[in-house]
Order: structure tokens, then sequence, then C-alpha cells
């Protein structure tokens, strides 16, 4: 029955009926075109949705014509996928074309401008690039410092001591906390008047220490409360790999008088190796969306402005919707990009091995 139905001839482009998805995707995209171009960008948000609407509903009703009720089984979780993710993706890319600010209804289509301001413009382009040379910082220094904090823990929790199981516990509660919570906590640790960090030092030197008086200071800050926040993400990865070594082929090392450090890399390395991957890119995407502590610590200040930020103050704080837009697909670009260089090196060794 399903082999018949699918044989049925799909319509002609002109052919008025509710199954023709093909015309109903060219009345969605004049009709998007028309409104985006001549109404406001409140009404035509809504007369793009119902013409997405349509060719949803004729691809259902095309699908129920032929039987693919296998599709139709999973029509409504892409459904949901589409309005919850894909469509919003659609929308902000289509957005970063056109000149439009949240707090006024007009909109103008600019093609490439946003992008081009971004990156040549004097003083936009001077602030986007001076963030992301904060922001590859920013990333090189917390993911180095995760990794080899996160590396090490994960050593020291491998092997069995008294109250391993506690300090456990202890270690992993900074990654359940809220970034803000954490935020909150070291603005009251590195505050120069009360904080504990201030207050040892001032009772060695005799002098008031002021953290975040520096660029230096302030990346210091930021890098170590990022550290201390995702350490134990790395740990937890390594420790898994740790402990699923087989003994045994430690006890035959053992036998051959093999060095421990041949041990490591012979035996636990590759064991660990793809973990270790695997949280160096987990880390370097959080990293690069580094924000809220920069937030919460120095307001961007002291030369710390990341582009995340940068995006939030342009999108948020200066209304420039069309340009934020720009900048976060700018960011998801690098991001894929980088992404893609882990994968390819991470294949590359799996291959050589």
């Amino acid at each position: 029955m399903t082999a018949v139905s699918s044989t049925l001839p799909t319509p002609r482009l002109t052919a008025v009926v509710a199954h023709n998805w093909k015309l109903a995707i060219a009345v969605a995209v004049v009709v998007s075109a028309i409104s985006i171009a001549g109404l406001p960008a409140a009404v035509s948000f809504w007369v793009v949705g119902a013409t997405v609407a349509l060719v949803a509903a004729a691809f259902t009703v095309n699908a129920y014509r032929r039987h693919y009720f296998g599709a139709l089984l999973v029509a409504p979780a892409i459904a949901v996928l589409f309005v919850m993710n894909i469509f919003p993706l659609l929308w902000s890319l289509g957005l970063s074309f056109f000149a439009y600010q949240a707090n006024q209804q007009t909109i103008r289509f600019v093609g490439l401008g946003n992008y081009v301001r971004i990156l040549t413009n004097d003083l936009a382009a001077h602030a986007t690039w001076g963030a992301l040379i904060n922001t590859a910082m920013f990333v090189v220094f917390t993911v180095s410092a995760q990794m080899i904090v996160g590396f090490l823990l994960a050593i020291l929790f491998a092997k069995q001591f008294p109250l391993r199981k506690y300090l456990l516990i202890l270690v992993l509660t900074p990654m359940m906390l809220s970034v803000v919570a954490s935020g909150v906590f070291f603005t009251y640790y590195y505050d120069p008047t009360f904080g504990i960090l201030s207050y040892v030092i001032n009772s060695i030197s005799g002098n008031q220490f002021i953290l975040m008086s520096n660029k230096v200071g302030a990346v210091a800050g930021i890098v170590f409360a990022d550290a201390w926040m995702w350490s134990p993400f790395v740990m937890l990865l390594v420790l898994a790999g740790l402990v699923s070594v087989p003994k045994y082929l430690y006890e035959a090392a053992a036998i051959d008088r093999i060095s421990s450090w041949r041990q490591f890399w012979m035996i636990t390395f590759p064991y660990i190796r793809g973990l270790l991957m695997l949280a160096l890119l987990f880390r370097t995407i959080e990293a690069f969306k580094l924000a809220d502590l920069v937030i919460l610590l120095t307001k961007g200040g002291n030369d710390t402005l990341t582009i995340s930020y940068h995006l939030i103050r342009i999108a948020n704080e200066q209304n420039k919707t069309s340009e934020g837009a720009a900048i976060s697909y700018l960011m998801l670009f690098m991001v894929i990009v980088l992404t893609n260089l882990y994968l390819y090196l991470a294949n590359r060794r799996t291959q050589g091995a």
C-alpha cells in the first residue's frame, strides 16, 4: 500500500491543492520577503511564522496522502525542534543582513553591511578585534589551567587514601554552583578592603593589595575563578579514563621493569587520550563564550572585555540588534572552525596510533 501511494505524482507548482509543498514554499519565500521589506519587524515576524506553518501543513498533508506514517509519527518532534531551535537561528541569521534595532520598528536591508562594519569600521572594528584578542587570551589561559589542574586532581583521586570520598565531593562542589554565586563569591574574595586575599597579603607586606587594579591582576582573577569552577569537570572525565585501565597491564609492566613514565605513556595515556580531547573541546567552546564572570568581576574594565560581553553590550545595552546578530554568527563561525580543527587533529592522531 505504501509503495503504491509513494508513486503518486507530485503536483505541479501552479496546482492549488493542499498537498502541493512546492507551491507552499514558493508562497512562503515571496510573502516573507515582501513582509520583511515592507512591514514593521514585529508584524513580519508573525507573517514569516505563518508561512512556515503553511509549508509544514503542506508537507503533513502530502505525507498523509502518500501514507508516510513513519514521517507523520516523528513530525511533532521535528516541529518542536524547528520552532525551538532552527527557526530562531534562521531568523537571527536573517536579521544580521538588515539594519534593525529592537527599540525601533524600522528595518532596512543592508546585505553584508553589518559584518563589514564590525570588522572594518574604525570604532566598531577596534572594539570587536580587541574583544576577540581578549577572548583568545582567556581561552588559552583558562583552558590550560583547567586541563592541568583537572589532570593532576584526577591522578590524585585515582588512588585510594583516607577521606577520599569526602574530599572528592568537596572538589566537585564548585562545578555544581551557579556562575552568579561563584562570581559573587570571588567578588568578595578579591575585595581590597575585607577580602581574604587582600587581608593575607596585607598582613604580610603591610600594604593594601588590589588584585583588579590592572589588566594582569584582572585576567589572573578571572582565570582563577573559571579554573576553580571547571577544573572538576576535566577531572571527572580523566578520572573515568584512569579507573578503566586494566590492572594486569601495570602488573605486567612491573614484571618487565618498565619505568613509571613509559607505563604512563604506553598504558595510561591511550585510555585517557580521547577523554582529554573531549574535555579540551568542551572547555574551549565554553571559554569562548565567557561573559558572566567578566561582568561580575570587572564589567569589562582593565581591558578584559570578551567577545560575548561585547555582544551583550551591542545587542542589549545599545539595542543594535542586527549588529549583535552579525557578531554572534562570527562567533559561531569561529567555534565551528575551532571544533573541526580539534576533531581533525584527534582523528589524525587516532589514525596514526
